[in-house]
C-alpha cells in the first residue's frame, strides 16, 4: 500500500515521484528520444528512418537509403550531441547507424 501524504504537492512532483518509484524513467526516454530524432531531423532523414531504438545509453537508427547512412555517420558525434540538449540529459552515448 502506498504511503499517504498530508501535505500539499504539485502534479509535477507527485509524477516525478511515481516514474521514480515504479522505475519508468528508461521507458519514457525511448519515447523522448524517438520524438526528438523526428524533430531534429526533419521530414528528409524522416522518409527514410525506418526503426529506432534505445539500449543501454546507444540509440540504433535504421535507415533504408545507404547513402543517407553514409551521409549521416560522418556526424554522429553532432547528433548525439543536439540529441542530449534536446532531451536536456546525457542519455544516448553512442549512435549506430544500419
Amino acid at each position: 500500500m502506498a504511503k499517504r501524504n498530508n501535505d500539499n504537492q504539485t502534479i509535477e512532483d507527485i509524477l516525478k515521484e511515481f516514474v521514480q518509484t515504479n522505475n519508468l524513467q528508461s521507458g519514457l526516454d525511448k519515447v523522448d528520444v524517438r520524438e526528438a530524432w523526428a524533430n531534429l531531423m526533419g521530414n528528409g532523414v524522416n522518409n527514410y528512418t525506418t526503426a529506432i531504438e534505445l539500449k543501454h545509453e546507444t540509440l540504433y537508427v535504421q535507415l533504408s537509403s545507404s547513402v543517407l547512412r553514409e551521409e549521416l555517420s560522418y556526424g554522429t558525434d553532432k547528433i548525439i550531441k543536439m540529441l542530449n540538449e534536446s532531451l536536456q540529459k546525457e542519455v544516448v552515448k553512442k549512435l549506430v547507424l544500419r
